[in-house]
């Protein structure tokens, strides 16, 4: 019997579901570290807030230039060779971050730290699909839950460690060398190849057919994510009579009941069904959209912001696995294809609402994002396996 049909046994699934686990906490962490590094890097370098956010802008672009190279790469090497590289690159990028000693080198850190994100995110999802394929299981909602969860504990352990006094250098360093140490830990246990087309030659062309659509539905999605983040914070202090101080919690509602979601999400999947899962979120969180911006009294509002976390949870889990099973596509390139499409939803998304809000109003920006969400319900039958 080959190496590789020793690799594929059963015996070495469990190590790869726990190392798979791990490389989505390790994202969710590496990203979220860098929201609390913001405000000492602004006041450091004297940027004011349109700087500032010109300058982000090289961080979803490196992810979304690095995702067709890295999918190609991923289909060449493995996703194993290219989580760990990447990982292991991501770790440096972090206390780069801290010391950064000009604008122009700012942005290009955060260039090349968007894209050894976008790099870990393209292979832990295709790494993802295969394992969810071999085991047999529903899996890729919980393991994007603990990319939320990562999310939480990066944001919330950077801010404990700079809250102790220590230097933002020294705070980024523990970060990036705890994530290093993961990484390392759980290379042996990841798969090497994916897939009977892992050896096929490919090569780069646009979306098209099946592909594109996800693609299209991702972008969706993240966009509905993306105004989640940028705009309910504006909603609920202009609109619903919240103060500023107060005016995060819609979010962190938000957060939280997506997390809460995708941790359930795969037995919701068990008994649904795949199909089922994406129509009852999508309108779910459209009914929740509808309720955040429409209601007037608070706890009503609230509420919406939950049903948007609970219903959107699991609508891009089960849109990458749907990727990673196309026929006669290498699982790397579709889901490089359709995560680039999503993360041009998330960076374009809130600028849009913006313009849809200024010509009427954010409500109703906010409504015409539900009725998009209806449009997913409405093509649930591509998730089908």
């Amino acid at each position: 019997m080959s190496r590789e049909s020793l690799q594929a046994g059963p015996q070495r699934l469990p190590g790869a579901i726990r190392a798979t686990r791990l490389i989505f906490l390790v994202s969710g962490i590496g990203m979220a570290s860098w929201a609390p590094m913001v405000p000492y890097v602004k006041a450091r370098l004297g940027l004011d807030d349109a700087a500032l956010g010109l300058v982000l802008l090289a961080f979803g672009g490196g992810s979304m230039l690095s995702m067709p190279l890295v999918g190609l790469l991923t289909h060449r090497y493995g996703n194993r060779q290219v989580i760990s590289v990447a990982g292991l690159l991501l770790c440096v990028a972090i206390p780069v971050l801290a010391i950064v000693p000009d604008v122009l080198t700012l942005a290009v850190t955060l260039l090349y730290f968007g894209a050894m994100l976008g790099a870990v995110d393209v292979a832990m999802n295709a790494h993802a699909v295969e394992v969810e394929r071999r085991d047999g299981r529903a899996l890729m909602s919980g393991f994007h839950g603990l990319f939320s969860i990562g999310g939480l504990v990066g944001a919330a352990l950077m801010s404990a460690l700079l809250a102790l006094g220590l230097p933002l250098v020294v705070g980024a360093l523990a970060i990036a060398l705890l994530l290093m140490l993961i990484v390392l830990g759980q290379r042996r246990d990841l798969l090497a190849r994916v897939g009977d087309v892992a050896r096929q030659t490919v090569k780069f062309r646009l979306p098209r057919g099946l592909v594109l659509l996800l693609g299209v539905l991702c972008f969706v999605s993240f966009l509905a994510e993306g105004a989640m983040l940028d705009w309910s914070a504006v909603l609920l202090r202009d609109f619903h009579g919240f103060s500023a101080a107060s005016a995060g919690i819609g979010y962190a509602c938000f957060s939280v009941a997506m997390a809460s979601g995708r941790l359930v999400g795969d037995r919701a999947i068990a008994r649904l069904g795949p199909v089922w899962t994406v129509r009852v979120g999508a309108g779910v969180a459209a009914f929740g959209f509808l309720l955040a911006s429409m209601a007037n009294w608070p706890p009503a509002s609230l509420t919406g912001f939950v049903l948007i976390g609970l219903g959107a949870s699991n609508i891009v889990p089960l849109m990458f696995s749907a990727a990673g099973r196309l026929p006669g596509q290498p699982p790397a390139i579709s889901i490089a294809t359709v995560t680039a499409l999503g993360y041009a939803g998330l960076l374009s998304g809130p600028a849009l609402i913006g313009f849809m809000a200024h010509a009427s109003s954010l409500p109703a920006a906010l409504a015409v994002v539900a009725g998009m969400l209806l449009l997913v319900a409405a093509s649930a039958r591509i998730v089908r396996r």
